[in-house]
C-alpha cells in the first residue's frame, strides 16, 4: 500500500542559493479562525479519522513514530498533537522512564487527549502531559528533545518557516523531526484523485457529522502546503529544502498512502 519516493539532500552552507520562500498565496483563514475550527471538530476528530481513512491513519501515525527514532527513556515532543494519537505511541516508544509532550492550541482538543489518557490503563501513558501552546514559540529551552513529531500540524500553521526553526531549536543534535501531513503531489493524477476524494468523499461524510464547512478547508490548505518542487529542472522538495535553510543536516519525504500523504524526516 506504501509508494516511497525518498530524496537525501546533503546539508549545504547558508546562501547556497536564494531561498525558495518568496510571498505565496495562503490560506485566508487567520490564527484565531483556524483554532476555533480545530476546537469544533475535536469531538467527532478521532470517529471522523477512522471513517475518512478506513483507519489507515493509525498505520501511517505508526509509520510517522518510528521516522522519528524515539528510544527508551527518551523526552519527546508531539506538536499540534490534537487528540494525542502520536503522543500516545510515542509514550510506548519511550516507556515510564522517558517523557511526553503533547502541545497543541486548542483547548479542546487537549481536553479530548487528555480525557483519552486517563480512560486507558498502560502505565506509560503516565509518562504524558499535555501543554496548550503555539507552534511557532514553543515554551522549551534549546535543545530539550530527543525527537519530535507533528502530525497533519505544519500544514496549518501560519508560518511553515518558523515553525521547521522552533522544532530545530528545540531538538537535541543529531535527533530526528517526523512530520507527517497529506501530501501536495506534483503529479497531476494523483492531485486530482486527492482533489475528487475531498470532494466527493470527505466533505460529504463530514456533512454527515455537520462539518462539511470546516472540512471543505483540507483543500485550499493542501493546495497552500509545500512539498511540489519549486525549481523546474530539479526533483528537490519544498519541504526537504525547507528543513535545510533552517539547519538540518539532511532531509528525507516519504510519499505514502499511495502517494496521498507525506512524511517529512529531518536530521538536526
Amino acid at each position: 500500500m506504501i509508494a516511497a519516493s525518498v530524496h537525501l539532500i546533503p546539508h549545504r552552507p547558508p546562501n547556497h542559493h536564494r531561498s525558495i520562500f518568496r510571498p505565496r498565496r495562503r490560506p485566508v483563514l487567520c490564527t484565531a479562525e483556524r483554532q476555533a475550527l480545530f476546537s469544533r471538530i475535536a469531538p467527532v476528530y478521532d470517529s471522523l479519522n477512522d471513517v475518512l481513512s478506513l483507519g489507515q491513519h493509525r498505520i501511517w501515525k505508526r509509520m510517522a513514530v518510528s521516522w522519528s527514532g524515539a528510544r527508551e527513556g527518551n523526552k519527546v515532543l508531539d506538536l499540534c498533537c490534537g487528540s494525542g494519537d502520536l503522543a500516545f505511541l510515542l509514550s510506548e516508544k519511550v516507556g515510564p522512564n522517558g517523557k511526553v509532550i503533547g502541545l497543541d492550541y486548542s483547548k479542546e482538543q487537549l481536553s479530548v487527549a487528555s480525557s483519552r489518557q486517563h480512560s486507558r490503563s498502560k502505565a506509560c501513558y503516565n509518562n504524558i502531559e499535555w501543554v496548550e501552546g503555539n507552534a511557532l514559540e514553543l515554551p522549551f529551552s534549546d535543545c530539550y528533545f530527543d525527537a519530535i513529531t507533528m502530525g497533519y500540524g505544519l500544514r496549518n500553521v501560519i508560518n511553515f518557516h518558523k515553525a521547521m526553526e522552533e522544532m530545530y531549536r528545540v531538538l537535541k543534535p543529531s535527533s530526528k523531526v517526523s512530520i507527517l501531513d497529506f501530501n501536495k503531489s506534483t503529479d497531476t493524477f494523483s492531485a486530482s484523485i486527492q482533489e475528487w476524494m475531498i470532494d466527493n468523499v470527505v466533505v460529504p461524510v463530514a456533512n454527515g457529522y455537520g462539518l462539511a464547512e470546516e472540512y471543505k478547508y483540507l483543500k485550499s490548505s493542501i493546495q497552500d502546503f509545500l512539498t511540489g518542487s519549486f525549481f523546474s529542472l530539479t526533483n528537490w522538495k519544498e519541504l526537504e529544502e525547507l528543513a535545510l535553510e533552517v539547519g538540518f543536516t539532511n532531509s528525507k519525504h516519504f510519499e505514502i498512502g499511495g502517494g496521498l500523504m507525506g512524511n517529512l524526516v529531518a536530521t538536526r
